[in-house]
This record gives C-alpha cells, structure tokens and sequence, in this order.
C-alpha cells in the first residue's frame, strides 16, 4: 500500500454501521482492496467522519438550466403537465454544446453534494428540427465528456420514446427531439458502449413506448450486456394510472410486473402511486424505486408510500431528476418529512433494527442506488469501487458524534454544506467543499443557460 492509494478514518460507516479507526485501500482501478477496522493510524487522514458516496439514480441533465424558472401559476391549476410544456419547449433549443456545459456545471454539483455517481437518464437525442446528427449519439456523448470532466460515476441511460400517450398514440411535433425507433436506440447505446461508457437503456414509460416495443428493446439491450440496468418512470401522476387502467384494464406497476421479465435489473422511477399489492409484488422482483422527492413535491406528483413497501423489504434509490434540488441530504429529509405529514407521526422510516433514520436511510440509498447503477459502488467493502464522502465537522457541527453528525446533516438545515471532501474511484473530485472545475463550469452554464433564455 502506498500513502496515495490509502486513507485512514477514526469514523467510518459500514454496512453494519458505525466503526472506529478504519483503514481504506484501493488498487490502480479505484477499487477497494482493504476495509479494516481497528487499524493503527497511517497514511492521509480523514478529516470528519467517512460514509459512502451516493448514487444519483435519476438526471435529466439539460433540466438543471431550466430549474427555478417555472415558478409562476402559467394556468388555472398548475400541474405537472403545464410544467412538461414548457419544459419541452426549452428542450428543443438546447445544441450538444450547451448541453455539454450545463450537464458539466450539474456534476460539479452533485459531487459537491455528496453524489459520486449519476444514472442519466437521456431522451434529447436529435437536432431541433427532429433529425439525427450525424453521429447519432451526438447528444449521449457530450454527457460522457461532461462526467469524464468532472469526475463523476456516470451509467449512461439512453431513452426509448416512441409515442405520445397509451395505445401507440401518435407522437407530438414538440415531442420531435425525443422520438426513436427500437434499433436507432439501440445503435445509440451500442456507439455508447464502444466510447467506454456505463450503458443500459430506458424505456421511458408505458405511455411512450408500446408492448412490442418494451419487449424488443429489452431483448436488444441484453445482446450488448446482459447485466445491464433498464430504467423507466411509472406511476408518477395519478392521471397516469387512470389512464393505464383504461387502456389495459390494470393498474402500470402490476402491468409491468404481469408483462416483463422484472428483477434486479430493472428501476422503476417514482412509482409514487402503488396500491399496496403492487408494492410487496415490486419488492419481491428485486427491482429498485427511484425516488426524487424534491422534484415529486415541486411538480405536486404525490407521496410514495414508502412505510408500506420498505417494511416489504423493498429496495429503493434516491435522484435528483428535474434538479429542483441538487443535494443528497434534501433528498434523505424530504422522504421522511413527507411520510411524517402523510401520517401526522415522527420518525416513520425508522426501524427496530436501524432506529436511527439517517443512517438507513443512508445506507440503503447508496446500496439500492448502486444497485440501479449498474456500478460497483454504494458501500465501504472489498470489492466496491472507493467512493466516499467526508462529513463537515465544523461550525455547529462540532463536537458531535459520528451518527449525530450524519443525523445533523440530513435533518438540520443551517445554511452550511454538510459534505467535505468526496472521492470517486480513489480520486478527490472535492477538497473542503470545493470543485477544481467550479468557476468555469459555472461561467460555462451561465453562458450557456443566458443563450437559451435569449433565444426563448
């Protein structure tokens, strides 16, 4: 071991909590090689208590341009299908290189925040006018460059979008950026692969993409890896599944469950409207619910029963989808704040094994959103790759206990970052609190983003 390739934490988190004095190896590829705790001090030092990096299994990347400016009633009740208006509007003026700079500026921040991975999940495929670049994965590869930039974890989810609602209904004009045919995503993904990257594909929703078409792009995906992830969204609007029900007879998750071959694979984005035997069937399948409960509450989606499928032993990750809120730590907070009003109780995700809330909750994010990645990450073990998170110990913060740091830092708002330093792969993407790339991944996206709005 050498002193670059090891650091020592009087703190760590492992996957049976809380351990002193541990000592993290990695070899050349970033993967850890040695966990060991009561070890003797050696080599760099944590400077606060270490836990594992979080995967953000949900992005739309060009989304984070457009955060905050939707917030003005445009209709009589505002909903999410106004906010997709509008949002579709902006997709059709965003090139390859201000995609690239606002999704470089976007993963800037999500290591900042304690994010040392992202599932993008990849729909603005084609130029404004609905035809395909040259190279057709244009658009996919900008992102590689902007993770590669940054630093970040990256799985690559290129999205099959194929009609404009249940029952093959013809796609929109607006909706021209997006739409694909199985074997042209499939090239995209394939073209991805061959550049290196991390890919699965999403089929983006029930309503977009018909019976043969999920079928056929599951298949497709399976001959490039057959490990790969497949993420789609699902139940995210009750109107969705109203409209599941009058098109099939049967309620999206159970359609799913009755019509795909679901397991581990497999993340199903939101499912925020289960009745509660799709959610113990869900749990048994193996797949993980994405959550994104900062953006499932700013676009007024709903509450995902999370009580009800968690006690089933479901696995579950957490995302930032819209970037509404770019912060692991809002994420954690808002899930369990939104069951304590749903159910006027406190302390709700907690259980009789883990009764403190922010360490499950920690814990099961990162290894669900592991899961959901694809990646080898999510825990402090052997064999997973050294991502990490160092936990901000000073200003109020000071003088608390490793659990109670964690538990101030997913519960107490103070207007300080709670994260430190996070490493990916063995490498510091961040050094108290701060980015190599920070001032010029913001000049890019302000440039980039003041371009857009110009031309609105």
């Amino acid at each position: 071991m050498t002193a670059a390739r090891t650091l020592f934490a009087e703190h760590a988190l492992l996957p049976e909590g809380w351990a002193r004095d541990v000592l993290l190896a990695w070899n050349d590829a970033g993967t850890l090689t040695e966990v060991r705790a009561g070890a003797a001090p050696a080599g760099p030092r944590a400077s606060g208590p270490l836990v594992p990096g979080m995967p953000n299994l949900h992005s739309h990347a060009f989304q984070r341009a457009f955060a905050g400016l939707t917030e003005y009633r445009s209709a009589a009740a505002d909903s999410f299908w106004t906010w997709r208006e509008a949002m579709y509007r902006f997709a059709l003026a965003v090139s390859p290189e201000q995609l690239e700079a606002i999704a470089t500026q976007l993963y800037v921040e999500m290591l900042r925040a304690g994010y040392t991975s992202v599932c993008e999940f990849h729909y603005l495929h084609h130029s404004p006018s609905g035809a395909p670049y040259a190279d057709p994965a244009e658009m996919a590869l900008r992102l590689t460059s902007a993770a590669r930039r940054a630093g970040i974890g990256l799985t690559l989810l290129p999205v099959l979008y194929c009609h404009a609602g249940f029952g093959a209904t013809p796609p929109r004009p607006d909706q021209r950026r997006f739409i694909n045919s199985v074997d042209g995503l499939l090239r995209i993904a394939q073209r991805c692969a061959e550049h290196g990257a991390r890919i699965g594909v999403a089929p983006h929703s029930l309503r977009a993409v018909a019976p043969d078409e999920l079928g056929a792009v599951v298949v497709g995906l399976r001959a490039i890896d057959a490990n790969a992830p497949i993420h789609l969204h699902i139940a995210e609007q009750q109107s969705e599944v109203d409209d599941c029900v009058a098109w099939s007879g049967t309620r999206p998750v159970r359609w799913l469950l009755d019509h795909a071959p679901v397991d581990g694979r497999w993340c199903l984005v939101h499912a925020t409207h289960l009745d509660a035997d799709e959610a113990h069937a869900l749990a048994r399948s193996g797949a993980v619910v994405g959550l994104c409960p900062s953006t499932e509450a700013n676009l007024g989606d709903g509450i995902f029963d999370a009580p009800t499928y968690l006690d089933a032993d479901g696995r579950w990750g957490i995302g930032s989808d819209s970037h509404a809120s770019v912060s692991v730590v809002d994420e954690l907070r808002l899930l369990e704040l939104g069951q304590r009003l749903r159910r006027q109780q406190r302390n709700v995700l907690a259980s009789a094994g883990q009764p403190t809330i922010a360490e499950r909750l920690w814990l099961a994010a990162a290894e669900g959103g592991a899961q959901a990645a694809g990646q080898p990450a999510g825990r402090l073990a052997v064999g997973r790759r050294a991502d990490f998170v160092v936990l901000a110990t000073d200003g109020t913060h000071a003088q608390l206990s490793p659990a109670r740091t964690l538990a101030s830092a997913v519960f107490v708002q103070a207007g300080a970052r709670a994260i430190r330093d996070v490493w990916v792969g063995g490498h510091r993407r961040v050094a108290d609190g701060a980015h190599d790339l920070d001032a010029s991944a913001q000049a890019g996206f302000v440039a980039a983003r003041s371009q857009l709005l110009a031309n609105a």
